[in-house]
């Protein structure tokens, strides 16, 4: 089972389609708000990703234009 984690901000509506796709496929994931977990956004910022939201699947980031369905079915394994 692949491990989610959804990476995102208060008022950010494509993190919200983000978590929404996510439920809609049935993904279980977990929801980590960058504005309330200091730690989180520093390493997000480390990664060099300025916006949200990012998506880690086992340990790998996405965020901005690897966060259409397109790509994002096969690496959720919805294929």
């Amino acid at each position: 089972m692949l491990k989610v984690t959804v990476y995102s901000t208060p008022m950010c509506a494509p993190c919200e389609r983000l978590k929404q796709y996510l439920r809609s496929n049935g993904v279980a994931f977990d929801a980590i708000d960058l504005m309330m977990n200091e730690d989180a956004a520093e390493k997000i910022e480390d990664l060099g990703i300025r916006s949200s939201p990012v998506l880690e699947i086992d340990g790998k980031y996405f965020s901005g234009t690897q966060l259409t369905p397109e790509h994002l079915a096969p690496l959720l394994q919805l294929t």
